[in-house]
């Protein structure tokens, strides 16, 4: 399977405006740019699409393992807190924390914390990101 993503920039780095889009149309020229990176203004950024793609990620892979293992998810909530931060020479993402509630019928923790272990490591996004990756995970009644 093959996807695209792509990037519009037009300016200088900090009056410059971006726009990004998926092949899908999730995001059609969805604005960007420095202040939405690193001043908290509106619109997206890089890290945050991919903690975006991190959980969803996470998420599926765990879903998978869970079937293997005869359970099924009712609920399953994941957020990707994405680190940027300054280091010699640029920038550099150096942490991603997972962070997971989830309502699984008929689990015990620690066949919960063996399927969650394996989806960390395991999904496609924790494969390519070459950073720490930590995981809370919460298996909730």
């Amino acid at each position: 399977m093959k996807t695209t993503g792509s990037a519009m920039w037009q300016g200088g780095i900090k009056d410059g405006k971006g726009a990004i889009s998926t092949k899908s149309g999730a995001l059609n020229a969805y604005p960007y740019g420095f202040s939405s990176r690193f001043e908290g203004r509106p619109g997206t950024n890089p890290e945050e699409l991919i903690g975006a793609a991190h959980a969803g990620c996470f998420t599926m892979a765990l879903s998978l393992i869970l079937g293997e293992a005869k359970l099924t998810a009712t609920q399953m909530d994941t957020t990707a807190e994405v680190t940027l931060d300054q280091v010699d020479g640029g920038f550099a993402i150096t942490s991603v924390h997972l962070t997971l509630e989830a309502k699984i019928p008929g689990a015990t923790q620690a066949v919960f914390e063996e399927c969650t272990g394996k989806a960390k490591a395991g999904c496609p996004v924790s494969k390519l990101l070459n950073t720490k990756i930590t995981l809370d995970a919460s298996l909730v009644e």
